[in-house]
């Protein structure tokens, strides 16, 4: 069963700031530069945008409720924000130590990281951290807000081998919210080019690297996005 998103549409005022639909099978890459209205669509979907907006969501039968910490989980850009700096990370799983320690080990993570403080571990190992609570939630929908943008060239592709490969051993469905093209080249099968809240290009992933038939596209493949201001 496909994710269909029939209709966003995200108001301030008058004024439109996104206006979107979308559908994808099992991955999905959503490509935009700053103010494109990436993140406004990653908030709407978690249900955490502004009350000062105004928010249309129709989604297509998929299967389960979309529910933040049931449902749908995300890895965030930067994990010191999903946990407590003050907390040892045993005491934020809410799990007994024998189930945290199987997924750490799912991810890559030794049992004595549970004794440890969020400050005491780096970057890439709390991205690890985040993903096993996320594992145990089980969720139907895994969203990715930019997960790699923090960490250096080894962590990054380290971090992105363990999604690959844990999302082809999982029935969820993923969407990559991303500036970087690299990131999702081999973890998405589809992509969609985002650009004034709207929609420009979809397709498959390949196929739109491969041949893109707009020039905003283009531009963007070309200049590998690093020499523009590419963020949330």
């Amino acid at each position: 069963m496909s994710f269909t998103c029939k209709k966003l549409l995200i108001r301030s005022g008058q004024k439109k700031l996104v206006d979107i639909e979308f559908s994808f099978e099992k991955s999905f890459a959503l490509i935009g530069e700053s103010g494109s209205g990436k993140s406004l669509t990653l908030k709407a979907l978690l249900g955490m945008l502004p009350r000062e907006l105004d928010c249309t969501l129709e989604l297509g039968d998929l299967g389960f409720d979309l529910k933040r910490g049931k449902s749908v989980a995300i890895v965030p850009q930067n994990p010191f924000t999903a946990l407590s700096p003050l907390t040892k990370i045993i005491d934020q799983f809410l799990v007994s130590r024998v189930v945290a320690k199987k997924y750490f080990e799912m991810v890559g993570l030794e049992e004595s990281f549970l004794d440890r403080f969020p400050s005491e571990l780096s970057g890439g190992q709390l991205q690890r951290v985040v993903i096993a609570f996320i594992l145990y939630i089980n969720p139907k929908l895994l969203l990715l807000d930019e997960p790699t943008t923090a960490l250096d060239a080894k962590s990054k592709q380290s971090i992105l081998d363990l999604i690959k490969e844990l999302h082809s051993k999982g029935d969820f469905k993923l969407m990559f919210v991303t500036h970087d093209i690299e990131s999702v080249r081999d973890l998405c099968d589809e992509i969609a080019i985002i650009k004034n809240g709207e929609i420009i290009e979809f397709g498959n992933l390949k196929s739109v690297l491969r041949s893109p038939k707009e020039e905003y596209t283009k531009q963007l493949i070309e200049s590998g996005f690093r020499n523009r201001g590419f963020r949330k």
